[in-house]
């Protein structure tokens, strides 16, 4: 069965049955083995993006990035 055939006929099950689908296939993932390098890999993708030449922000710039924030989400 191809997957447009397979959506077709997802949409015809019950809600319940879809969820108990979706249950199916969600530990289906969770059961799949993540390689120890694939790991490895996202976690140096990840501190390469953390990476900066900038000191980090003291706590009274924090605060006032926080403020910042806060008022551009509450002024029109």
């Amino acid at each position: 069965m191809q997957l447009p055939e397979l959506k077709a006929e997802i949409l015809k099950l019950s809600r319940g049955d879809r969820l108990s689908l979706m249950m199916v296939i969600a530990e289906s993932l969770q059961e799949m083995e993540v390689s120890r390098s694939e790991r490895s890999e996202a976690i140096q993708r990840m501190r390469g993006l953390l990476k900066t030449e900038q000191p980090p922000p003291t706590d009274q710039q924090v605060a006032a990035m926080l403020e910042e924030r806060r008022l551009e989400n509450y002024l029109p």
